[in-house]
């Protein structure tokens, strides 16, 4: 097939390991309905107000017209062959017995599969998962499967009417699969371990005696019996001893109390939890061997890491591949499509694929045996509490998380946990440790809440009991022993910027549901009989970020005034394209017009990432960094709620540049222009007093200039008029220094600059004639680089927003049925983006946290979604009838100040109701729940 294409159809996106690879994210049917301006509209924007009306793909979301990558087929693609092929997997239910083999006898000779795929055909070919995912892509026959939904063979239909058919004969079906001899449970070392252990001076503003940040976190010394063991506490040996010296120290102390002391010791369960992301997993790839090229459409949140794991796999692979064009598309995940195996399953399907496309598409039975859980946790709790001032003195923990069968993200989720145990509260002393333990469960991953949701729901049941022990009142209790600025986190760290927890939690105590808390019980049990009342309350302070945030951005506006924004993360349905587009708003007067998101095509901005962020020496990173192109990562995908913040500061810092170097001094030409009758003069106005007032630009009291007067000064004197910027974080920006020239003839003065970036390309006036990349951009190099020191790693955390939630809940006696009356949630987020943005998420992040405390629930092992058996109909995901939809209310705290960043607040907001709903629980019926789900029979239990 012979397709005319443009550059605007393929974006090349670099050359890696001898593979050219493109991205493609236009062209086709599907794709131009994707991103072009027939589903997507420009930001609505009300300058007045300086907000969007309406969100960029909210028309296609409302009518239905947004295009996923589930909805694409070959026909869609022009450059692909139009017949699409069809594949399903089959997988073991049974881990007690080794596989044999597969048995298709119930097909018969007409559904017979076109192709059957085991992995004695990957072993012959060379074909394994990328090292991050683990072995046995598919079961070797003679083997005992590792976990429930092991993948043993995948088949390949030419025809969507014999695959459908055959799938409904095979499915559900244990015959299928053949099974010998009977064969112990596989035991296995945990995936990861680790221990926090903090020890502070005499007051939280002294030096710690010991901590993660300042020393380094504990690990164990040796696994005996898939349990760790750890060093001997020593208190001047090695860091590891040290750190077990101080935890013993505070073992002991929690052992035999000081008499004033009060000790809770709790056991904490939650439950194993489906993501339920309503588009299932799915993959649509098509390998030319006569071409020697992959082409793959899949929903991911990270296309990035789909390029670079797919470049790894097909590194052993015998199949020769010099071309790979990626087509990212719009998803939605909840973490369950990052850094998920299923694109490499579609990898697979069109490798043995006849030459064909092929479609891998989980239904729904299959995404629940599949897809990523939230992890269940077992944590048991011990804190201490001086029963005179009412002050937290220790908390030690043990987390254990549940990670199936392969490791996925497990490590750092048990980690996140352990660190973020404290909640909103300052603790003098602290002993966490970790374990992801490796399991024969379906994998667990980076599932929204990323452990915290676990731990922090634990932290608030326990120390709404000690202000129930001691006679407090809940939220006062909270207040004393709140975490403020400048306190130190269990790792060391202090957090930046500002903490807001005491704001959070005095308006809460203010408000009319927790004052009136007492009365407004006894009112509705007398006018319900039958039904008990209770008022509960959490507050929680979530992180975002993962200590190794990195994306790229380009900024550019055309002589007309239109703006143009690209960006390297991926819209997953929370809006950042609408944000991002917003973001531009506060240097370039208005939204980006046209944006396009989960880009990869970086040449403008070559940016080399080698190395491991997280365990890298200093020497190491030092060494690296004189090389002007690198960065300790790429780009990061659409995860750890890093758009609002993150993503943000690669847009503004791409437009303040494009604003600091071309606007600017074009609006100072035209102001000397006028001001000198047309001779240059040297006016006393400064940049820090330039505002956007209805499209014109104003500073010390001169003629305000419209944008687009500006803009074409811009382009005539060929200044700054676009920008690509990469950016990193380790818990704090790099920074660098740039020597940017002042236009793009040399002819005009530069200047030295230090910016928060990294990397950076400018493109002077239309780019067109001059030297460097192909859209006309130079690309620069620092002079030098200020990278966040490597020791950052210990501090885990430092960035937090925080979210307390009020709930009033009704419990039917006889049923046990839980019904939530109303709720109230107060958030601190910084500088909001766009408030109905954040009101949603606010909105699905609560729906969420109420299905996780009541009602959503999968078992673990053989009666669980592993065996292949499990829908919806099994599955109770929370309705509008289960969420108070129409009498749950919401504020924000104002921000600090207009200079304040928005802080991502996508996982923090589905936290603090689950502990709320369990303490209102306490207080309708005065039981304290410590494992979730709390179903109607449990209460009934209770109640008998």
């Amino acid at each position: 097939m012979k397709v005319a294409l443009s550059r605007r159809t393929f974006l090349k996106a670099g050359m890696v390991a001898g593979v050219s690879v493109y991205l493609a994210p236009l062209g086709g049917k599907a794709f131009a309905a994707l991103f072009e301006h027939n589903i997507l509209t420009p930001v609505a924007w009300d300058p007045k107000s300086g907000q969007a009306r309406v969100r960029i793909d909210g028309k296609a979301k409302v009518t239905g017209a947004k295009v996923f990558a589930r909805d694409i087929r070959a026909q869609d693609m022009p450059h692909w062959p139009q017949q699409q092929s069809h594949a399903f997997i089959l997988r073991a239910t049974r881990t007690d017995r080794l596989y044999t083999g597969i048995d298709l006898s119930l097909l018969g000779e007409d559904l017979k599969p076109d192709r059957v795929v085991t992995a004695a055909e990957l072993a012959r070919d060379g074909v394994a998962f990328p090292a991050f995912y683990g072995s046995d892509m598919l079961l070797p026959e003679g083997k005992q499967a590792a976990y429930l939904g092991h993948a043993v063979a995948i088949l390949i239909y030419d025809d969507f009417a014999r695959y459908r058919f055959a799938k409904d004969k095979l499915q559900f079906q244990e015959s299928v699969l053949r099974y010998g001899g009977a064969v112990p449970p596989m035991e296995r070392d945990p995936w990861a371990t680790f221990r926090f252990v903090r020890v502070g001076g005499a007051s939280s503003q002294d030096d710690d005696k010991f901590s993660s940040l300042g020393q380094a976190p504990v690990f164990p010394s040796m696994m005996r019996k898939q349990q760790p063991v750890w060093p001997d506490g020593i208190e001047h040996g090695k860091l590891g001893e040290q750190g077990m010296y101080h935890a013993n120290q505070i073992k002991a102390e929690l052992d035999s109390p000081p008499p004033d002391w009060l000790v809770l010791e709790r056991a904490y369960q939650t439950q194993s939890v489906d993501t339920a992301a309503l588009e299932p997993d799915n993959a649509n790839c098509w390998y030319d061997a006569a071409r020697q090229e992959l082409h793959m459409v899949v929903a991911s949140q990270g296309p990035q890491e789909v390029i670079d794991s797919t470049l790894e796999m097909m590194k052993t692979a015998n199949f020769p591949l010099k071309a790979l064009f990626v087509h990212p598309c719009y998803t939605v995940g909840y973490g369950s499509k990052d850094h998920y195996n299923f694109p490499f399953y579609g990898l697979v399907c069109a490798l043995y694929g006849n030459g064909k496309p092929v479609r891998l598409a989980n239904d729904r039975y299959e995404q629940f045996q599949t897809s990523i859980k939230r992890h269940a946790f077992d944590m048991k709790y011990r804190m201490a509490v001086d029963r005179k001032t009412g002050m937290l003195q220790a908390f030690a923990g043990t987390f254990e998380g549940n990670g199936g069968g392969r490791a996925n993200f497990s490590p750092s989720v048990v980690m996140v946990a352990a660190t973020a145990a404290q909640s909103i509260y300052y603790f003098p002393k602290n002993d966490f440790a970790a374990v992801a333990l490796a399991s024969r469960a379906v994998d667990a991953g980076s599932a929204r809440g990323y452990g915290t949701l676990q731990s922090m729901a634990a932290t608030e049941m326990m120390v709404d009991e000690f202000a129930e022990q001691l006679k407090l009142d809940p939220i006062e209790f909270r207040l004393r022993n709140a975490l403020r600025s400048g306190m130190k986190n269990s790792q060391g760290a202090i957090p930046a910027g500002a903490i807001r927890v005491d704001e959070v939690l005095r308006k809460a105590q203010a408000h009319p549901m927790w004052t009136g808390r007492a009365r407004r019980k006894a009112e509705y049990e007398s006018a319900h009989p039958g039904k008990r009342y209770g008022v509960g309350f959490a507050c929680t302070q979530k992180d975002f970020g993962t200590g190794a945030e990195s994306s790229l951005a380009r900024v550019e506006i055309d002589a007309d005034g239109k703006i143009r924004l690209w960006h390297s993360g991926t819209e997953i349905g929370t809006g950042m394209s609408t944000s991002q587009a917003v973001a531009c708003a506060k240097w370039l007067c208005r939204p980006a017009d046209e944006i396009l998101t989960a880009v990869t095509d970086w040449a403008d901005l070559p940016v080399v990432a080698t190395g491991d962020p997280y365990i890298m020496s200093q020497a190491e990173q030092d060494k690296l960094a004189t090389n002007p192109r690198w960065s300790p990562t790429y780009c990061s995908p659409a995860s750890a709620t890093n758009s609002a913040y993150y993503y943000t500061h690669s847009t503004r810092e791409a437009a303040r540049v494009v604003f600091m170097h071309g606007l600017w001094p074009a609006a100072m030409a035209i102001w000397s222009q006028g001001v000198a009758g047309g001779q240059a003069a040297s006016l006393v106005v400064r940049v820090e007093d330039a505002r956007w007032v209805d499209g014109k630009l104003s500073a010390g009291g001169l003629e305000a200039l419209p944008f687009e007067a500006i803009v074409r000064k811009a382009h005539a004197l060929g200044l700054v008029t676009g920008a690509a910027v990469h950016v990193f974080n380790r818990w704090q920006w790099s920074e660098a220094d740039w020597d940017i020239p002042g236009d793009g003839t040399g002819s005009r003065a530069g200047a030295m600059v230090r910016l928060p970036v990294d990397g950076l390309s400018l493109r002077y006036g239309d780019g067109k004639g001059k030297a460097g990349t192909p859209n006309g951009y130079r690309v620069l190099d620092r002079r030098k680089a200020y990278m966040p020191a490597t020791q950052r790693n210990g501090a885990m955390v430092t960035y937090y927003s925080c979210v307390g939630t009020l709930v009033e809940l009704a419990v039917h006696e006889g049923s046990g049925k839980v019904e939530l009356l109303g709720h109230h949630s107060i958030m601190e987020c910084g500088n909001m983006l766009s408030p109905q943005l954040v009101s949603g998420q606010l909105q699905g992040g609560l729906a969420m946290g109420i299905g996780h405390a009541l009602h959503e629930y999968l078992p673990l092992y053989e009666d669980g979604p592993g065996n292949g058996t499990w829908n919806f109909n099994r599955y109770h995901l929370p309705r509008a009838s289960d969420v108070a939809v129409w009498t749950q209310t919401a504020e924000v705290l104002p921000p600090v100040s207009e200079t304040d960043p928005p802080k991502g607040i996508a996982e923090v907001v589905m936290i603090p109701v689950v502990g709320a709903i369990v303490n209102g629980l306490a207080h309708a019926i005065g039981h304290r729940f410590n494992s979730l789900p709390v179903t109607p029979q449990r209460i009934k239990e209770v109640l008998a």
